[in-house]
């Protein structure tokens, strides 16, 4: 069964798309996990307080990436490899091409350093289908700060710039996959949004 991912920036409404996703493939009975990283596992549930909390300030670079890959190593043997085995559809809020964009691009680590323990951490594993919701990155982050009322994580408060360059990743990523990264425009309304992300979700597969 396929394994599909949603991307984008601070605010994109990935999320929100996954979620209604989920809800319709649940009503055409098709059987589905949900699922996220960080913390798509109890161990990953720890990682993600660590990880997402603006309080920890003091976090490395390389820090935060090697916490990021230990969940997402936890996360494929643990949950997304046994569910596609079950015939699942697995449906996943970020996976490696969020390390790519925000640790590799944004926090400029080592490129093939990045790839190589990334590829040992998702265990070969390459999604299906990449559902990328571009948004520009100040309209973003206005809708996190909306959203949050007041309480942002540690990404949210990064600057601009770091958000701007993990956008440009991004899209680089799908120009270089067009097969598997279909970039949507998250600036619409969410239904009018949801339409594109379910046309995509039936271009590619049964549902």
């Amino acid at each position: 069964m396929p394994f599909i991912t949603f991307e984008g920036v601070e605010g994109a409404g990935k999320s929100t798309q996954l979620k209604l996703a989920a809800a319709r493939l649940r009503r055409k009975h098709r059987p589905i996990l949900a699922t996220r990283e960080p913390g798509g596992t109890r161990i990953g549930r720890i990682l993600r307080g660590v990880l997402m909390k603006k309080a920890h300030r003091e976090l490395d670079s390389v820090t935060e990436w090697l916490l990021f890959e230990a969940d997402r190593r936890q996360h494929v043997l643990e949950v997304i490899r046994p569910a596609l085995a079950r015939g699942l559809f697995v449906l996943c809020d970020r996976f490696s091409d969020a390390t790519e964009a925000y640790q590799q691009v944004g926090r400029r680590l080592d490129r093939h350093l990045v790839r190589k323990v990334d590829e040992l951490a998702r265990d070969g594993l390459v999604p299906d289908l990449t559902l990328l919701y571009d948004l520009e990155p100040r309209e973003g982050l206005a809708r996190a700060h909306r959203r949050g009322r007041g309480t942002v994580g540690r990404f949210e408060k990064a600057e601009l710039e770091f958000h701007e360059d993990v956008r440009r990743a991004y899209l680089r990523i799908a120009k270089r996959e067009p097969a598997r990264v279909r970039v949507l425009d998250a600036s619409q309304p969410v239904a009018a949004l949801f339409r594109e992300t379910w046309a995509a979700l039936s271009e590619r597969f049964d549902v």
